[in-house]
């Protein structure tokens, strides 16, 4: 069923619609990555001033490059894509998990994707490196309502949990069994491997913070407490390491981006 739904969207050369909108997605999330990583290193060493490393933060980025405005649209596109890829593993993957993971990976991306489409037609005030303000402001409203504290708990568990899994199939290259290892050469690999791990366990420990900060203000029911991707980011460089192990995350998340990239090439989609 699922071989023959896509046969069905055959495109030019024989490449089929869903694969492009695919590798079009990971290619997008690469260079969402990549900024974000690039906007946290130079918090990490002083020279971020006034930036926010976050998808508002890299959407900005973006914005003042030449054709800033058609390289949003261009991304927005491609998220897009990553959603209806999504969408095509939820309705046709054999495994009930798979397909429940794949939906809610639809929802994200198709809610990320409207948010690069509403920065792109020029309302910066929803996406603008404003990550930290719109969680307080979330996690307020569901503290409010019945079971709110439970709520918000359930969901710090939840993204704390994805982080560890994550970074645990990340360190575990689980990823090698979707790629086209055959055609990749030694020294391809190599890269991929050291992206796909390193990447991986630095975004799995972004998640695991970020949940633990969500956790922490269902239990004081101090919205205050919830952390956005910028906020989460540089409390990294508030631990005794300092802005050493902010760098490290942030090279990670960079290096994540350069990962999506290569899923982009050599992902079976």
């Amino acid at each position: 069923m699922r071989s023959k739904a896509r046969s069905t969207a055959q495109g030019k050369g024989g490449r089929t619609t869903l694969e492009v909108a695919g590798r079009w997605g990971f290619a997008a999330r690469g260079v969402i990555y990549l900024l974000v990583g690039v906007l946290a290193l130079r918090i990490a060493f002083g020279g971020g001033g006034g930036e926010q490393a976050d998808r508002g933060g890299a959407l900005s980025e973006v914005a003042e490059k030449p054709l800033g405005s058609v390289l949003l649209w261009l991304l927005g596109i491609g998220l897009a894509g990553m959603a209806l890829w999504q969408l095509s593993e939820a309705l046709w993957d054999r495994k009930t998990s798979r397909r429940l993971a794949s939906a809610g990976r639809t929802v994200f991306y198709a809610v990320v994707a409207w948010s690069v489409f509403v920065f792109a037609a020029g309302d910066h005030s929803r996406d603008g490196g404003e990550s930290d303000r719109q969680s307080h402001d979330m996690t307020s409203r569901a503290l409010e309502l019945p079971a709110g504290q439970w709520l918000v708990a359930a969901v710090g568990v939840a993204i704390a949990v994805t982080g560890v899994v994550g970074g645990v199939k990340a360190a575990r290259r689980t990823y090698h069994k979707h790629l086209k290892l055959g055609e990749l050469t030694p020294r391809d690999r190599r890269a991929v491997d050291v992206t796909g791990v390193a990447g991986g366990v630095a975004r799995g420990a972004v998640f695991v913070v970020a949940g633990a900060f969500a956790l922490r203000a269902a239990i004081t029911y101090r919205p205050s407490e919830a952390k956005g991707v910028d906020d989460t980011l540089r409390s990294f460089a508030g631990t005794p390491v300092g802005p050493w192990l902010l760098a490290a995350i942030a090279l990670g998340l960079a290096l994540y981006g350069l990962f999506s990239f290569a899923m982009a090439r050599w992902r079976r989609v």
